[in-house]
């Protein structure tokens, strides 16, 4: 499937607040879906590659460990092929094609992959010593037996979370102190990388465009199919820096590592900012979305953000623009041109620790890990929520549960309300149930912003999650997201402030009238995630 299918199917689960299952793959002695030892600790099946992006696809392999002697064969269920003992060895129908893609000794071994599933058997003189069942192969991505999740794509590996401090930090809100994002990009020295889902900023536009001719090494990296598509004053600005040599990547393209480069932050120097905000004039610019950020003043937590840069934009998924602008097409512009006073001015705080979390890999476990620790109260402020199975949710529930008084705040923008009112009532209804302080209104802006696009967290208001991670499963574990998390009382404050103000101002958060039109699209838009997507809507 190409990316840009994937993308239209990925906008219908988002639409919907459906994550697509992982195709699942696992070890048998025991039915499908468990996973199992091998039978024998001297041959196992390792890592599969069934569906390469490639025609016919060409280069499929599969890696066996064979240590010890006697007569190996792997067997598809219609073809079996001879394997040689070795420590670590990967049989291909095509070796030459192969061994660009794998690290193991590559050997002629004519197994045809399914894309659809397969049923691998290891088998030691005629008696089974493993196999592996897959339901469905992603594109372009290698089932890995030791890692967790299995299914990786090519070229993509899990960063460890990263801890740096104690630090200083400026924390902001947005649209109320638009400035600190620009500003920082002003203040580049020697560096400046950018980081965005999609880029349509004047201002920071120019601000690149002015580091550059004062020989700051400057770079942007930005996501090829956004939902909506790339915006003509996108396309206008990207060529403008291009044009003036800035080095302006789009990651794009069946090879693509992840489902969308949602990410947005930027390296200044020795300074890290990371927002929940696009580069955008209704969103950095402070037009209209009601958005979280934090810059970090500490060489240290920036070396590891340009680190996560360096990886994304140096491998084959990262086109450069003058290559991918050549067959792309180009949307009109969203209008955002609202103004609002501001009431929130940005604070510089102390954090004790820093902890860097990106997605895939570490931020999943580490969000889960944080809301199961909570004592007292955690505050949630997001544009959607997956559902009440979904694992972050889940952890809320098992919070308040134990005591925590949970509070999530939900947009009410006209496009998410009736889903989000859907989910509200079900999360509110199981409190009242089982007399739990958990409470779960839609944002009421009453003019001091436009709608709720944060993903932002504070846990006993010690620590706040600031960053790009929507609470669904695909963001969790197809997107690239960034993550900072803050520790300490004196960074937590501000955002436990700022989300303090924005409940009060949601009240109950009476129902809002939306487009009539609209109901029936979200009604159709439902049904058609639980016909496709197993929408979780009952709640446990």
């Amino acid at each position: 499937m190409s990316r840009r299918l994937a993308v239209v199917c990925c906008l219908l689960a988002v639409c919907a607040g459906v994550a697509s299952p992982a195709p699942a793959a696992s070890t048998l002695d025991v039915p499908a879906n468990a996973s199992a030892a091998s039978n024998d600790a001297s041959g196992r099946i390792v890592e599969l590659y069934p569906n390469p992006v490639r025609d016919d696809d060409v280069g499929e392999f599969v890696v066996v460990e064979t240590g010890g002697g006697g007569n190996w064969t792997l067997s598809d269920g219609e073809s079996t092929v001879a394997v040689p003992p070795s420590d670590r060895v990967a049989l291909a129908a095509d070796p030459e094609a192969a061994r660009n893609l794998t690290d193991a000794p590559v050997v002629e071994g004519a197994l045809s992959l399914s894309n659809g599933g397969e049923r691998l058997v290891l088998s030691r003189d005629g008696r089974v010593v493993d196999a592996v069942v897959y339901d469905s192969a992603p594109s372009g991505e290698r089932w890995l037996r030791d890692a967790d999740p299995h299914w990786r794509p090519r070229g993509f590996e899990p960063r460890p979370v990263a801890e740096t401090g104690p630090v200083d930090a400026t924390a902001f809100v947005l649209p109320d102190s638009s400035d600190v994002p620009v500003d920082t990009l002003r203040d580049a020295d020697s560096r400046l990388l950018l980081a965005g889902y999609t880029f349509s900023s004047e201002r920071a536009a120019a601000a690149l465009r002015r580091a550059n001719d004062r020989g700051v090494d400057v770079r942007v990296l930005v996501e090829g199919g956004p939902v909506g598509g790339v915006s003509k004053r996108q396309a206008r600005l990207l060529d403008d820096l291009a044009a003036a040599g800035i080095d302006v990547r789009v990651v794009d393209g069946e090879r693509a590592r992840y489902s969308y480069h949602h990410a947005k932050y930027a390296v200044a120097d020795d300074s890290a900012l990371v927002l929940t905000e696009n580069w955008k004039p209704g969103g950095t610019g402070g037009r209209d979305s009601r958005g979280w950020g934090v810059r970090v003043d500490d060489a240290a937590t920036a070396d590891e953000l340009a680190a996560v840069f360096e990886t994304d934009a140096g491998w084959r998924d990262a086109k450069r623009w003058a290559e991918f602008r050549r067959n792309a097409t180009f949307v009109d512009p969203e209008s955002a041109d609202d103004s609002y006073a501001g009431e929130f001015g940005f604070r510089s705080v102390a954090a004790e620790r820093v902890r860097l979390l990106t997605a895939p890999g570490n931020a999943e476990g580490a969000v889960v890990a944080e809301l199961d620790g909570a004592e007292e109260s955690i505050d949630v402020l997001q544009p959607t929520v997956g559902g009440p199975r979904q694992p972050f949710v889940q952890a809320t529930t098992r919070a308040a549960e134990r005591g925590v008084r949970v509070r999530i705040l939900l947009s009410s923008a006209w496009y998410a309300e009736e889903e989000n009112r859907a989910v509200a009532d079900r999360l509110n209804e199981w409190a009242d149930r089982n007399d739990a302080p958990l409470s779960v209104r839609l944002a009421d802006p009453r003019g001091r912003y436009g709608k709720v696009h944060a993903k932002g967290v504070v846990v006993d208001d010690e620590t706040a999650l600031v960053g790009s991670l929507n609470w669904n499963n695909h963001s969790a574990r197809e997107n690239r997201e960034v993550v900072v998390a803050l520790d300490g009382a004196d960074a937590a404050g501000y955002y436990a402030e700022v989300f303090a103000a924005d409940w009060r101002a949601s009240g109950d958060g009476e129902r809002r009238p939306f487009p009539v039109w609209f109901g029936v699209t979200v009604v159709a838009a439902v049904a058609l995630a639980v016909v496709v997507g197993a929408r979780e809507i009952e709640f446990e």
